[in-house]
């Protein structure tokens, strides 16, 4: 099982999705659909997915200490997930202020407070989530779950790197407009 989930990952994102339904609808003979049939939603919950049953080997958590872990890691995962798409949001409205003709600057002082209050709220959250994990590691375990957690996270760049790389490869060139003044 484990096997099976580390090719379906590394295979959806080194692939893109979009080069594999290409290359099956041509195999059918049929057009190939524009959009990819993996979303980075699912890529990312693939991803979790991986990351966890990585951590169980690496820190070599047995079945007991295994379901207190699970949850606890999920919750991490969720705290960071969540600021993160807090903070996209919030950058997004960032940019359509700067992009309007009038500048709003209290709008903009807003958001930039929210951009604080989201990242303050964000490690205190994570902060707790990290003390929760570590109830139920040993301080060896802890030690090795940080180092993990770096590991993924190249990981995780390696293979978004890949994928952007594949697909600019699998994509038709397109012209683009002369850029110059």
């Amino acid at each position: 099982m484990k096997q099976l989930l580390t090719v379906m990952l590394t295979s959806a994102v080194l692939l893109g999705g979009a080069p594999v339904a290409r290359a099956a609808a041509a195999q059918r003979g049929a057009e190939a659909p524009d959009e990819p049939t993996v979303t980075p939603f699912e890529l990312q919950r693939l991803f979790d997915s991986y990351a966890l049953l990585q951590a169980q080997e690496q820190l070599k958590i047995g079945d007991e200490q295994y379901t207190k872990f699970l949850p606890r890691f999920k919750a991490l995962q969720d705290v960071r997930r969540q600021a993160l798409q807090q903070r996209t949001r919030v950058l997004m409205e960032v940019r359509r202020l700067l992009a309007e003709a009038q500048v709003d600057e209290g709008q903009l002082k807003d958001r930039l407070r929210q951009l604080q209050d989201i990242a303050s709220r964000g490690e205190t959250d994570a902060r707790k989530a990290y003390e929760a994990i570590d109830q139920v590691l040993d301080v060896r375990q802890q030690a090795q779950f940080r180092l993990f957690e770096e590991q993924m996270e190249r990981r995780k760049l390696d293979l978004v790197t890949r994928a952007r790389q594949a697909n600019r490869a699998n994509r038709p060139l397109q012209r683009q407009p002369n850029r110059l003044p």
